[in-house]
């Protein structure tokens, strides 16, 4: 896509937002990095506002404004000029469309205080949260077998969500189904093992999607600092990136 204004303010938002995505958008084709920049933006403006305000009634406001333009787009029709939601709608399909608009109901859940409901509540949200951003992101750079790049989003979900547990709790917020060591350590676990099933079918997903899988390679050490010290969660001391990050992105291998 061309190059423009809004996607150099998209680029901006995801470099503020999320860092991590921002460098491995950067490791797409020119000709293809500003979908994801656009996308990411959209995942950074729409993840954000739960927290802007104390007020639940503006947090649904703001989470509503966006599965209105979500539902624009899958409308075919014309779409509210904004910096994000304008080139978010020249990159996806309306398929596409209707999943970020679950991202976006998902996100709803941020808002309150209440804890899941049970483990397929909290799979639910991870899926529909991280899953269905990774899945659209790898769609707009190539056609890869969705379950591969599923598992792949539900590492990458579950190791944001670890670092995100002691902001979640100050917050006041009930992000553990079991907060026991035995608990956290089998929340790790399960990523791992999404990432292990992931890796098993990177046979189905073409080297042009690496950028959008990225994610789940950087969650790896977290991932597995958090199996074997799960009281590093609570105390929020879990792993960087590390150089196995550094050294998949240069060869492409996620």
């Amino acid at each position: 896509m061309n190059w423009s204004d809004d996607l150099t303010a998209c680029a901006a938002i995801v470099e503020r937002g999320d860092p991590l995505r921002f460098r491995t958008a950067m490791l797409a084709p020119v000709a293809q990095r500003g979908a994801l920049f656009a996308l990411y933006a959209f995942n950074v403006e729409v993840s954000r506002a739960p927290w802007v305000t104390q007020e639940s009634m503006i947090a649904e406001m703001r989470l509503q404004w966006w599965r209105d333009v979500l539902e624009e787009i899958t409308k075919g029709g014309t779409v509210r000029r904004h910096e994000v939601a304008t080139p978010l709608s020249q990159v996806i399909t309306p398929t596409q469309a209707e999943l970020l608009d679950e991202l976006v109901a998902a996100r709803r859940w941020d808002i309150y205080r209440d804890a899941f409901e049970d483990a397929a509540d909290l799979n639910r949200y991870i899926d529909q949260t991280a899953g269905h951003l990774m899945w659209v992101a790898a769609s707009l750079l190539g056609q890869a077998a969705e379950v591969p790049v599923r598992h792949a989003g539900r590492a990458a979900g579950i190791g944001a969500w670890l670092r995100a547990i002691p902001a979640l709790e100050e917050a006041g917020r009930v992000p553990l189904l079991d907060g026991t060591p035995d608990g956290v350590s089998g929340l790790a676990q399960s990523g791992l093992e999404a990432l292990a099933l992931a890796r098993k079918g990177r046979g189905a997903v073409p080297r042009a999607c690496t950028p959008a899988l990225l994610a789940a390679t950087a969650a790896e050490p977290a991932l597995g600092y958090a199996a074997r010290y799960p009281q590093a969660v609570v105390e929020g001391v879990l792993p960087d990136a590390g150089l196995g990050f550094t050294l998949r992105a240069a060869t492409a291998r996620w």
